[in-house]
């Protein structure tokens, strides 16, 4: 990228307080200007293909689809764009999916204007960036052990009883009080962040680990 270039850039998650956040840290950075924001993957397809964009801060956690699987839907349909992840999480297996799926940096949401900066001139300079040490990234998995699972949230612990207990999205809504679509975004979390693929996998490894009652 030159240094007179000014890059678009797509703000992707669901928390408003968030996008507020980012864009006022963004606002001090130079070779960068927010062009558009979107809470949730159906706003953001609809706005990559209305606003020219160069890259995409992009959170893990949407309503409709996870950004992992979102990730790829982008590099698929925009090869060109820039991704970089964005999560509360930093579990080996979010970053290594997000990775897979095309994105060219990982960020805490906690990292600082500084590192978002640097974070930012790496992947449009074509390179990758990544908040943790490729050699904590590259290291191969040697299976979850009981004691290193990713911490789960009250509500995520909740939600793997009842899927466990054989309750479908509708059932668990109703009985958490919450809506089937925050149901399913639950559900697909658990997933990504305990590394299985359906819910068999994640009832079985829930089994292994004791993280039922």
């Amino acid at each position: 990228m030159s240094a007179d270039t000014i890059a678009s850039l797509l703000i992707v998650d669901d928390h408003p307080m968030v996008i507020a956040g980012l864009q006022q840290l963004l606002s001090g950075i130079d070779f960068v200007t927010v062009t558009a924001t979107a809470t949730s993957a159906i706003d953001a397809m609809a706005q990559l293909k209305a606003i020219p964009t160069d890259i995409v801060l992009l959170d893990i956690n949407l309503p409709d689809i996870n950004g992992i699987d979102l990730c790829k839907k982008i590099k698929t349909t925009f090869p060109d764009i820039k991704i970089v992840g964005l999560s509360t999480f930093s579990e080996r297996s979010y970053i290594l999916r997000m990775i897979d799926n095309g994105a060219s940096g990982y960020l805490i949401k906690s990292a600082s204007v500084e590192e978002i900066e640097k974070a930012l001139r790496t992947v449009l300079d074509g390179n990758l960036y990544l908040s943790l040490s490729m050699e904590h990234m590259l290291k191969p998995s040697t299976g979850l052990q009981v004691g290193a699972l990713p911490a789960l949230t009250r509500r995520e612990k909740e939600v793997l009883q009842l899927i466990a207990d054989g309750k479908t999205n509708a059932q668990i809504a109703q009985e958490l009080f919450i809506s089937p679509l925050t149901v399913d975004s639950h559900r697909k979390n658990l997933l990504t962040k305990l590394d299985v693929h359906n819910t068999a996998g994640l009832i079985r490894l829930a089994i292994e680990q004791h993280l039922l009652d």
